[in-house]
This record gives C-alpha cells, sequence and structure tokens, in this order.
C-alpha cells in the first residue's frame, strides 16, 4: 500500500509533535530543518494539561509528566516579595484535570525527536515552498538537493515564516509588542522559594523550578526592537531586577555572562485568513505569534500538531481536511493571541498610580480563593483533543 508523504519544514516543538502525529496516522514524513543540528532554546517551557492531553494523543504524555517539575503552590508578588495572590496547585488541577508541567525545552524536543525513525529528521536542509499544490497536483518543496513533491507540507518554520511569506504574500500583521524578554536556566539556590510571577512597574520576573536540580527564570521589559545592552545581558538584567526579592538576586548571581537569553517578541494581533492553501497548513508562531504573558505559545503548537493529524488523515482531499483543521484552529488560537495581549498590557503597565491600582485589583480577587484567579485560563488550560474518528466496516476511518 502507497504511504502519503508529508514534509514538515521547521523541527521546533510544533513541527516534530506534527511529524509524530502523522506518523501514526499513516503517513511518511520527512521533516526539514535549516539549522545545522537540533537545538532548541536553552530555556524552560511550561505545559499546561490542554498540551499535555495533546501529548497523549501520540503516546507521549506520562513520559513528559516523569520528566516534568510540577508547579506547587505559588503565585504573583511584588519586587519587595509582598504576595499579590496565591495559586493552588491543587485547585489548578482540579479545575482543569491535571497540574503544569515545567521542563526544559530540550528535554522536550529530545524526546520528540527519538519518536521518529532515524533519516526522518534532516538538519542543515533549508526548504522553500515552491507550489503548495491543489487537489488534483502535489505540494512541492525545494531543497538544496533538489525538490520534493508532497501531499502535505506542514510550515512550522517559526514566527518569521517563509512558509507563511509564501502562502500570504500580502500579510504585514507581524508586529513588535514593544518588549523584550530574558530566559536563563541556572543550578536551584540553596534558599528554598515558592513559584512566582512578580510584577512590577512595567517589569516582570517569574521563577519556575526544573526536576533536574535547575531553575527556570525569564523577565520581561519594555524596549526599543533590536536593542541590546553594551555591557552585556546580565548587566542589563542587574539594572532592572537586581534589588527584587529573593531569589532574584541569587539567581542573578548564578547565570553565566553568556546564559543570559534575550529575544523581541513580535504576534500577530491580526490574525491570517486562513492556516492553509492548497496542500499547505501552518502551525505554530508561523500561524499565530503570540505573547508569552499566559504561556500558550508552545501549548498551542502542540494543540495545532494533533489537531492537523487528526483531519489530515491519508487519502482525504486536502480542501476538505485542512479547512476543517482552519475552522478548528483560527478562531481559538485568535482568541487566545488577543487575551494574550490583554495581559501583556496590564502586566506591563508602568505609571505608578495605575500599577498602585492593578496590584490592589489583583489582591482583592486573590481574597475570594485560587478558584476566582484560575478563571482566567477557562477554555484554554481545560481543553481536550478531538475524539478519534469512528472505526469504518474494514478497521479504518467511517
Amino acid at each position: 500500500m502507497e504511504q502519503h508523504r508529508a514534509v514538515v519544514v521547521g523541527a521546533g516543538i510544533g513541527g516534530l509533535t506534527a511529524a509524530v502525529a502523522l506518523r501514526r496516522q499513516g503517513w511518511s514524513v520527512t521533516v526539514l530543518e535549516r539549522a545545522a543540528a537540533l537545538a532548541p532554546v536553552g530555556a524552560g517551557i511550561a505545559l499546561a494539561p490542554n498540551a499535555q492531553r495533546a501529548l497523549d494523543v501520540v503516546g507521549l504524555g506520562d513520559r513528559v509528566r516523569e520528566l516534568s517539575a510540577w508547579q506547587g503552590d505559588g503565585g504573583m508578588r511584588a519586587p519587595n516579595g509582598r504576595w499579590l495572590a496565591r495559586t493552588s496547585a491543587r485547585a489548578a488541577a482540579e479545575r482543569f484535570g491535571g497540574p503544569l508541567a515545567v521542563l526544559h525545552r530540550a528535554t522536550l524536543v529530545d524526546l520528540l525527536a527519538a519518536a521518529l525513525p532515524d533519516g526522518v529528521i534532516r538538519t542543515g536542509a533549508a526548504a522553500a515552498l515552491a507550489d503548495p499544490g491543489d487537489d488534483r497536483r502535489p505540494a512541492t518543496v525545494r531543497t538544496p538537493d533538489g525538490d520534493i513533491e508532497a501531499e502535505l507540507v506542514l510550515g512550522a518554520d517559526g514566527i518569521h515564516s517563509a512558509v507563511r511569506h509564501a502562502l500570504f504574500p500580502d500579510y504585514t500583521g507581524l508586529t513588535y509588542s514593544g518588549f523584550t524578554t530574558w530566559r536563563v536556566v541556572v543550578p536551584t539556590p540553596g534558599r528554598p522559594f515558592a513559584p512566582h510571577e512578580t510584577w512590577g512597574a512595567g517589569r516582570l520576573w517569574g521563577t519556575q523550578p526544573l526536576k533536574d536540580g535547575r531553575t527556570y527564570a525569564y523577565a520581561m521589559a519594555p524596549a526599543p526592537a533590536g536593542a541590546h545592552a553594551p555591557d552585556g545581558e546580565k548587566a542589563e538584567l542587574l539594572r532592572l531586577f537586581g534589588d527584587w526579592h529573593h531569589p532574584v538576586p541569587d539567581i542573578l548571581a548564578a547565570a553565566g555572562a553568556d546564559g543570559v537569553l534575550r529575544h523581541d517578541v513580535h504576534h500577530m494581533p491580526r490574525p491570517l485568513p486562513a492556516f492553509h492553501r492548497g496542500r499547505v497548513a501552518l502551525l505554530g508562531d508561523a500561524a499565530h505569534a503570540m505573547q508569552p504573558t499566559l504561556g500558550q505559545g508552545g501549548n498551542q503548537a502542540i494543540e495545532d500538531a494533533v489537531v492537523l493529524a487528526h483531519h489530515a488523515r491519508p487519502g482525504l482531499p486536502p480542501s476538505r481536511a485542512l479547512a476543517a483543521y482552519t475552522a478548528e484552529r483560527l478562531p481559538r488560537t485568535t482568541a487566545i493571541v488577543r487575551k494574550a495581549a490583554r495581559t501583556g498590557r496590564l502586566t506591563l503597565v508602568s505609571a505608578r498610580p495605575a500599577v498602585a491600582v492593578r496590584d490592589t485589583l489583583i489582591a482583592a480577587v486573590s481574597r475570594f480563593g485560587p478558584g476566582l484567579v484560575l478563571r482566567g485560563f477557562d477554555g484554554i488550560a481545560d481543553w481536550k483533543p478531538p475524539a478519534p474518528a469512528p472505526a469504518g466496516p474494514h478497521g479504518g476511518p467511517a
């Protein structure tokens, strides 16, 4: 029986999850990665229950949970250490069907890559979409080693996606958010601390322990696009956060001068008209780049992957399969992109009177218990994957 071929452009978390999911649907898959090696950003990722359930679909959910640290009781703090709101891990698990799992991105990428046979991932393989194809002809991807024809092509090539530009050359909705992020992974400080996110005046810091004895920390602050600190990013973080509460100073002291990652935040507040054209679909940041304020960027890419594989069954006309994918994913991700942007505006309020009002409101809401704080993730963290198609008389999809 002839296998249908799928090409995935980009070997990030979304692209690799899609490759694993498509293989489970019977596709022959090739993953093309421009970089010379799989080298995920050296930082952590928090997988909410929605992403964990998506990984269950591809048989990796339990392994991810084994490798992850569970987010314990913590909450939101002010820079002086005062608690603005407390969160309950138990309440979150009861509300959304499980706790938040935190692990290093490299761990997740390694796990996904190991679920694919040798030869599926081709690194150092720059790719360009030459023809999106249609129901009558395959799509074509151009590589230095020659053209590849495929029944399905996935653009998982990130925020500045070349595949997106090829499909929608007139789209100009990618926007700089006005702030940048820093990320660092260091040995866990000796003095204990609770997981937290700290909101200051136009600045944010978050700290999450990992399971391997390290701690993942992230920070956000307004900055001109493309800016960099002349004396290094660690020095910049010390200026911005050096006098904040424990464990922030200890984490900064442990960070190496070259161990701080800095990335400007771009997002897509104006959605694409569709997530597909012809035989090509977009997923993850290529489709719906969002601000990191809800921690859902990677989670939504994983959701995309399993939903796309659910609809893209071999033999189904691509126009029908990918239209169903767009119909299911575009409204959901558009709403989350916009909610993340609203949260970003609230997080980075800088005027002192506005900061005082914001913090007072957060503290007042938290007095009603963790359920009211968690309500902001209703409809996001409680998502469930689509049910498999019912079996037909010969064992295949009906």
